[in-house]
């Protein structure tokens, strides 16, 4: 095992992060009363986290947990990912 797979796996455990991130942002609005649509659910993902950080900014003063977290995790994904390939 080389550091290009310790970068690989770091990619992968960003990328579950970032599906957690998503699915718990799209459940906080789904209970805020906006229908959810799975079949084009890629597409709409912008919209959802748009109306998050709207709707936690509205109540708190500023966006919520979820929305930083999920660009955290989505920016470690790509990083460590490019470093792993650059490494193999």
């Amino acid at each position: 095992m080389n550091a290009g797979d310790l970068f690989l796996g770091l990619a992968l455990v960003s990328l579950i992060w970032v599906v957690i991130s998503s699915s718990i942002i799209t459940a906080f609005v789904a209970a805020r009363g906006e229908r959810i649509n799975y079949f084009l659910y890629r597409l709409f993902f912008l919209k959802y986290l748009e109306q998050y950080r709207r709707v936690t900014q509205a109540e708190n003063g500023r966006p919520g947990p979820w929305y930083y977290a999920y660009f955290i995790a989505l920016g470690c994904t790509l990083g460590f990912a490019v470093l792993g390939l650059m490494l193999q």
